[in-house]
């Protein structure tokens, strides 16, 4: 059977009693204008963001983009702006 711990007297302080601001307080406080003290969390956002769609491949060349590894999304794009290009529309 395992022994009782003797109980230590604590002394308890409602975290809901803020410290009076005196004057000696807002001497030695910093001051913030404008700005958020804490980063944002997360992606920055994109200048020019993309949209998502829904595209009808066939079989085929969906499976030799797939085949080429991460980031084949990112490579369809790129050759679709380079056809785009040479055609003369962008």
């Amino acid at each position: 059977m395992t022994a009782k711990k003797p109980s230590t007297p604590t002394t308890w302080t409602d975290p809901d009693d803020a410290p009076e601001l005196t004057e000696a307080f807002f001497q030695t406080a910093d001051q913030y204008e404008g700005t958020t003290l804490k980063p944002r969390r997360g992606r920055p956002k994109a200048a020019a963001t993309k949209e998502p769609v829904k595209l009808r491949l066939d079989a085929d060349v969906l499976t030799a983009l797939r085949a080429t590894g991460d980031g084949w999304q990112t490579r369809i794009n790129e050759m679709l702006r380079a056809s785009l290009h040479l055609a003369g529309r962008v």
